[in-house]
């Protein structure tokens, strides 16, 4: 085993401070529930499994302090828990108005837009690695390197991921902009 880092926050969150885990979350909470919706389509799943996850780190702590990469840690770990959940599910029923919801009020577009439908129903019609590229890229805001380290693949590989299921998107909503 290697030897513990210096992280303060990691080191803070192996002691048990309650700032720490407030920061932690305040950090990544967000993030991960919008990574959590777009892979799973379910508001409650999404819920649940970030719920699950920082109560797993809290029972994990004195681990923290040897984890590298704290961002990578916490999207893998959300990735595990999120496999985890759809293998015990059926197929996800997804809530239109739900998919997609960014942090700030101000950025979302009003949910029963069109638009945001129509983006809804493309991103559920991604196959999972393109849709789970898309979420941790655009939803967690995290580089095409931070992805590679979280789903074990190479940055070429996200990136391409992104560009096709970008290309799929841009098809699907230019289809249904003809639907109506």
């Amino acid at each position: 085993m290697q030897s513990p880092g210096t992280d303060p926050l990691l080191l803070d969150l192996a002691a048990g401070d309650e700032r720490a885990y407030a920061l932690l979350y305040d950090r990544f909470a967000g993030r991960l529930y919008r990574v959590a919706l777009a892979m799973l389509g379910r508001a409650e799943d999404a819920e649940d499994v970030v719920q699950e996850l920082f109560l797993a780190v809290v029972r994990s702590r004195k681990r923290l302090p040897y984890v590298q990469d704290l961002t990578a840690y916490m999207f893998s770990s959300l990735r595990r828990a999120a496999g985890r959940r759809s293998a015990r599910l059926a197929p996800p029923a997804v809530p239109l108005d739900a998919v997609g919801e960014p942090a700030a009020p101000a950025d979302r577009p009003e949910a029963d837009s069109p638009h945001t439908a129509a983006l809804a129903r493309a991103m559920q019609s991604l196959p999972p690695k393109q849709r789970e590229v898309i979420a941790l890229k655009f939803d967690a805001e995290l580089t095409f390197a931070e992805i590679a380290r979280v789903i074990g693949i190479s940055s070429n590989t996200a990136a391409s991921r992104c560009r096709y299921a970008l290309e799929k998107l841009r098809l699907a909503l230019l289809r249904a902009g003809g639907e109506r």
